[in-house]
């Protein structure tokens, strides 16, 4: 395995102890190409910032095309480099090679189709498909002369094709003079069977009658009893059908030759297009990766902090680990675990140095979503009793050398690991030895994390600035540990407790207690009431945690509420529409009679009295009676122009007849003269609708509507990416509102849905848009929408 330049060769240990190999192997199950696979095995923790940046949004955005449950399509892909290689040189590639390369070409263009299809902003991986080269032509050319099993096919050529016909004819006619060979004299034959031998028909003779058949033996059987004989009267033919076959093989390379030659000029595309497709594959294993561990894209620092909520170890299953919260680097850079062996304290270390590796590598951790990671330029793990007997060393001494080397390379951008720091020695000498070597790679502001169950350096991280205790908790009830991690609090050896439950005589327990000196007593009592106020905090968290739980669902079950007031609101409104539209359609029908008695009528002179007072009130009576609601929607955009009093002159619409008018004189506060055409009619004020009012003394305006002959009543959005449809979408609603446009259709099409909803919401937030709704089955369903203007 290859890895980053200034991970030295002696910290090829810190990627074995922590068992980086096990992600890698993790992570190649993932890969569904060979090449993808090739990548996996060289992946490296990157040490600039901007890449790891880059390749951790690789990352995600194929975690974006899992996450809306889509596949990207990597099968039938070959890794054809090789191939290629001998085509460009000259070589002749044979039919599986051909094929293999027709088949890459194919899976690469529905590689790049499905990613230009996808309606998710994916810039990093659409810049790997687009160098992807389709290359269909040469994809024809090959699958026109190979078929799916690899065998060049008839129609490859024309020639090809004569020759097939004539090896058939050859074929049949051989095993046709053989069969009446074998039912006319089938006594000479050991069996009466037609069989191949040196690609020639023959037939299994006796060898007594070996002179009465005649002609060539090819073979004979292992008891030398029967003889595999070419009978004289297929010889000619069996020579026909050999050169007729020949001619074949000819034909065939000359087919493959020509095949090679013009993928050779294709190379450097092809070869382009394999590397394309490794990275693609290589980043989606990623994504399947963290999907599997439930990980999550980290952000990345170069200040040296780490931040990680329900932090997981990657290698252990998920229904065993014991999620934890790590901090370091903001307000210490140095963590001390104390406490008894087998709490946890080797696995949170290990921990903590893969989730980094795997950071710098692409790869996400499995943490909660907002976890931070910082960039290490090296990593110095040592962890685990590594005795070396050809060495001679001890556990201390391979310790000590380790650590030896470390500090000849430590520095501000290390991140050093300490299992049992100080072990293996006597326990005086390796708690001050401990504390020294912890005081030296402090001082280089590198970041530590060392366990120890020295009881000397429980003290160390209240003495010291950028340094804070931790333990692993221990649950003195069941003697087992909770792996949990608890920042803040030194361990407990906790020997006097698991004594007692263990049945230990207690006139003993206190006898050792005598011997602990004072100071170690005032640490202990520390540590418990440290350990009881945590205790305290937690129950109050979770009694907090309990109560903004039921604050939740109370404002779920609200909103819900809410949400039914807001639909039964919806539906009373759309029976008052309905309702309306019904009694509109019915005043409009009877002004319609209305205007039509008029139209007979040949003047206005010929009107009696009576009869003008009979037609006004059956149009004031054709006037629908409709809510405030109602009324203010079907009002003028201008409310205030619209209620203020009119002036002769002033152009006004009567609402009931759909009439332009003029206001030829005011009769009351509430009614008014107004002429229609060669009629004059007294109107009420609110069937006015003001259109201009009367012009005063002033610089002359020109009113341009522009005409709906050149805008369509329907757009289509279809195949458009999100943001340019929603952009064209809006610009179409200008164009149709100034069109003078009622209705208009548009269609985005089903998908995932994300565009019909953004089309929606801008249409209910639009005031100029009436309603809208889906289009009736024959004109698109759920495909396309239906926009009413005001």
């Amino acid at each position: 395995m290859e890895y980053i330049k200034g991970f030295k060769v002696m910290n090829d240990r810190t990627f074995r102890v922590l068992e980086f190999h096990k992600i890698v192997d993790q992570l190649r199950t993932h890969a569904e190409t060979s090449m993808g696979n090739e990548l996996v095995a060289k992946i490296k923790p990157a040490i600039t910032i901007d890449e790891v940046k880059h390749k951790q949004l690789e990352t995600d955005e194929a975690a974006q095309i899992i996450r809306i449950n889509k596949v990207i399509p990597l099968g039938g892909i070959f890794d054809i480099r090789e191939s290629l290689k001998r085509a460009y040189i000259g070589g002749v590639l044979n039919e599986s090679e051909c094929l293999d390369i027709a088949t890459t070409i194919y899976g690469g263009r529905q590689v790049k189709n499905f990613v230009d299809k996808l309606e998710e902003e994916l810039p990093l991986i659409e810049s790997l498909t687009e160098r992807i080269t389709p290359l269909k032509d040469l994809e024809q050319q090959i699958k026109m002369c190979i078929d799916e099993h690899g065998h060049v096919m008839d129609n490859a050529s024309q020639k090809l094709r004569g020759i097939r016909s004539a090896i058939r004819t050859f074929e049949s006619r051989v095993r046709e003079r053989l069969d009446h060979f074998t039912k006319t004299r089938s006594n000479l034959l050991s069996d009466a069977i037609v069989t191949i031998r040196n690609d020639r028909y023959v037939l299994p003779v006796k060898h007594e009658h070996r002179g009465s058949v005649g002609g060539i033996v090819h073979d004979q059987s292992a008891s030398g009893q029967t003889l595999f004989m070419e009978p004289k009267a297929v010889i000619e033919l069996n020579n026909q059908l050999q050169e007729a076959k020949s001619n074949e093989q000819q034909e065939i390379n000359r087919i493959l030759r020509e095949l090679s030659e013009k993928i050779a000029e294709q190379q450097a595309y092809l070869h382009e297009n394999v590397i394309a497709l490794a990275e693609i594959d290589f980043i989606y294993a990623r994504a399947k990766l963290a999907r599997e561990m439930g990980a999550a894209m980290p952000k990345m620092n170069d200040q040296g902090i780490i931040k990680m909520k329900q932090a997981r170890h990657p290698l252990i299953p998920a229904d065993e680990v014991v999620a934890n919260d790590i901090e370091l680097g903001e307000s210490f850079t140095t963590i001390l675990v104390t406490g008894p062996n087998t709490g946890g304290k080797t696995v949170m270390l290990k921990m903590v140095g893969l989730c980094v590796l795997m950071a710098q590598s692409g790869l996400q951790i499995p943490a909660l979503d907002g976890c931070e990671i910082a960039m290490f330029e090296k990593i110095f793990a040592d962890i685990g009793d590594e005795q070396s007997i050809e060495q001679n060393l001890s556990t201390f001494s391979s310790h000590m050398t380790n650590i030896v080397q470390i500090m000849e390379e430590v520095d501000d951008r290390s991140l050093v690991l300490f299992d049992e720091l100080g072990a293996g020695t006597d326990p005086q000498e390796g708690a001050s030895l401990a504390m020294s070597i912890l005081d030296e790679v402090i001082s280089r502001d590198a970041r530590v994390i060392a366990t120890t169950h020295y009881p000397e350096l429980k003290a160390f991280g209240y003495n010291r600035k950028n340094v804070i205790n931790a333990s692993v908790e221990f649950d003195v009830q069941t003697l087992q540990p909770t792996y949990r991690l608890l920042i803040g609090i030194p361990g407990r050896s906790n020997a006097f407790e698991i004594s007692k439950r263990l049945g230990l005589d207690e006139q003993i327990i206190n006898d050792a207690k005598g011997h602990i000196g004072v100071d170690s007593k005032s640490v202990e009592n520390m540590i418990s009431s440290l350990e009881d106020a945590r205790k305290k905090a937690e129950l109050e968290y979770e009694e907090a945690h309990q109560l903004l739980e039921e604050s939740e669902k109370l404002r779920t079950e609200i909103e819900e509420e809410w949400r039914n007031f807001d639909r039964n609101r919806e539906q009373l409104y759309k029976k008052a529409e309905e309702k309306a539209e019904k009694s509109i359609q019915a005043a409009r029908a009877e002004a319609e009679m209305i205007i039509e008695e008029i139209r007979n009528m040949k003047t206005a002179a010929t009107f009696k009295e009576h009869e003008w007072i009979e037609a006004r009130k059956m149009l004031e009576d054709a006037q629908p009676h409709l809510s405030r609601k109602q009324e203010d929607q079907g009002s003028t955009i201008d409310q205030k122009q619209d209620r203020k009093e009119l002036q002769s002159g002033d152009e006004v619409k009567v609402l009931s007849l759909n009439q332009k008018g003029t206001i030829l004189e005011k009769i009351s506060d509430d009614e008014y003269m107004v002429q229609i055409g060669i009629m004059k009619v007294n109107i009420k004020r609110n069937n006015l609708q003001v259109i201009q009012a009367k012009k005063k003394a002033t610089t002359p305006v020109t009113m341009v509507k522009r005409s709906g002959a050149h805008v369509s009543t329907e757009l289509d959005l279809r195949g458009e990416r999100y943001a340019d449809a929603l952009l064209a979408f809006e610009k179409y609603i200008d164009d149709s509102l100034l069109a003078g446009h009622q209705k208009v259709r548009i269609i985005h099409g089903k998908g995932t849905g994300a565009l019909r909803k953004g089309i929606q919401d801008f249409a209910k937030g639009h005031p100029n848009i009436a309603s809208f709704k889906f289009a009736p089955q024959n004109e698109g369903g759920t495909g396309a929408t239906i926009i009413e203007f005001k």
